[in-house]
């Protein structure tokens, strides 16, 4: 029996490393989305939407920036599985959008990417 005990402990202290580097990763991915996005306590809105509290937020939301019509209507929430759609090809995605962006197409990129990402309240803090 203390055996599994061991085991179970050693699994969970694994599985939260895994989560953080996968938080690492994706801070590292999101160095991409800079020069359009910003994200943590001082993000303001630049050529993209700020990205504070991103996880469960409705597209075209973000105060205080001008959307395309196709973007404050397309009727996303964002989620994990939004997210993984969106990010490999804004455009197809979201025709008319303004986000010119090819896209990340590796998987394991966009699950790091989004873990970092929704990691951000609203007001930019860290859940």
């Amino acid at each position: 029996m203390r055996h599994l005990v061991v085991a179970a402990a050693v699994l969970c202290a694994s599985s939260g490393a895994v989560l953080a580097q996968d938080v690492a990763a994706g801070e590292t991915s999101f160095k991409k989305c800079m020069p359009c996005h910003k994200i943590g306590p001082d993000a303001e809105n630049s050529v993209g939407p700020e990205l504070n509290g991103l996880d469960g937020r409705k597209t075209g939301s973000a105060a205080g920036y001008n959307y395309s019509e196709a973007n404050k209507n397309s009727g996303i929430t964002w989620n994990a599985e939004t997210f993984k759609e969106y990010i490999k090809d804004p455009r197809s995605k979201i025709p008319g959008t303004k986000m010119f962006f090819p896209g990340v197409k590796n998987e394991t990129e966009i699950a790091n990417l989004w873990a970092y990402l929704s990691q951000f309240k609203a007001d930019g803090s860290k859940k």
